[in-house]
């Protein structure tokens, strides 16, 4: 399947399904700019059974320091944040989600960042397919974490909250990709998202030849 076959698919399932990307009850503006539209290789066709799933995802910066969350089952840095609750505002689900990830406390200053949209295969027999909306964010935090408040499968993953070098994330991650069979299936999300802030400037300090060298 070649990009344009994949645009035309996704095209055929926003329209069948009448998607749109930021609805009135998750209390956004009217739209979140659209950053990255994917499609796992392994789905030939969207008209297999279909859920969709929203997670709200936090940028937290200090300087080129980013806090992320290090899961040490798929050896890889994410963003902090994940699935919002049924009938949950989303931004209420970010704050929620950070505080239990992170230990982040007096969460402020949330801003739209932009949307990631994806269609995973899943894994359970009651649908074929997962259509992921990652809603980002960029926030500001106490400098002093808080407890955790992971649940037992997050434990068993390894997963804790740290402060990284964005740049140094970054080269972890891509070294993961091409060399660990331990990643995940959200990593290319996560690169891509921490290669976004770069390039738009969100990092204070850039490393003009870093920069040039992840936009190439």
């Amino acid at each position: 399947m070649n990009k344009k076959e994949a645009i035309i698919k996704v095209t055929i399932y926003r329209v069948a399904s009448g998607l749109k990307f930021a609805p009135s009850n998750l209390n956004l503006s009217s739209y979140m700019q659209l950053l990255k539209s994917t499609t796992h290789p392994d789905i030939a066709f969207l008209s297999g059974s279909v859920f969709q799933r929203k997670a709200a995802r936090g940028i937290i910066l200090k300087g080129e320091e980013i806090l992320m969350v290090y899961t040490a089952r798929y050896h890889d840095y994410t963003l902090p944040g994940g699935g919002i609750d049924d009938g949950e505002d989303i931004q209420a689900g970010l704050i929620r989600e950070l505080s239990e990830e992170t230990g982040a406390c007096n969460i402020q200053n949330i801003q739209e960042f932009g949307l990631y949209e994806e269609f995973r295969p899943w894994y359970k027999a009651d649908f074929d397919i997962v259509h992921m909306l990652s809603y980002c964010f960029t926030c500001s935090i106490d400098d002093e974490l808080g407890e955790t408040k992971l649940e037992d499968y997050e434990i068993k993953n390894g997963m804790k909250p740290v402060w990284i070098n964005i740049f140094t994330a970054i080269k972890h991650n891509e070294d993961t990709i091409a060399n660990s069979d331990k990643k995940g299936m959200s990593i290319e999300r996560e690169t891509f998202l921490l290669k976004r802030i770069v390039e738009l400037g969100l990092v204070k300090q850039l490393e003009d030849k870093f920069l040039g060298s992840i936009c190439s």
